[in-house]
């Protein structure tokens, strides 16, 4: 898309921070981060979120995710990792090209990407399997 800001980082054509690049995938650092080293894996090609994208090209991204946070643990000593993909406006999602968020995570830090844990509607859910069952 001429008018997407990440095809255009993904392809070079606006200048980031890059650590990862392949055929596929663009990794750069995020320049509005959660935390210390927060990156972002960017497919080359358009699709707005996950249910647009290519499987493919949805599992080698996930794959660099895994290996780009391999890397970020040992370079920053962090304690651990929050790998993570929103897929509209409700989920978090601002910038409509997909992409991963690999985030490095230490005990001091502000990234607040938790929730409090709610209880099961059993048969509402019983509901929702059987229509989620149909359609797989």
């Amino acid at each position: 898309m001429s008018d997407c800001i990440f095809c255009k980082i993904a392809n070079g054509q606006i200048p980031s921070t890059s650590i990862y690049e392949d055929d596929k995938v663009k990794v750069i650092f995020d320049i509005s981060p959660a935390t210390l080293g927060h990156a972002l894996v960017l497919p080359k090609s358009h699709a707005a979120n996950v249910f647009e994208i290519d499987d493919e090209l949805l599992a080698h991204a996930h794959i660099v995710a895994k290996k780009v946070a391999t890397a970020l643990k040992e370079a920053t000593g962090c304690k651990g990792v929050n790998i993570l993909q929103n897929n509209g406006e409700v989920a978090g999602q601002s910038v409509f090209h997909l992409h991963i968020h690999v985030i490095p995570r230490y005990d001091d830090d502000d990234a607040h990407i938790k929730w409090t844990p709610g209880t099961q509607d059993t048969e509402k859910l019983a509901e929702i399997a059987e229509k989620v069952k149909a359609v797989l």
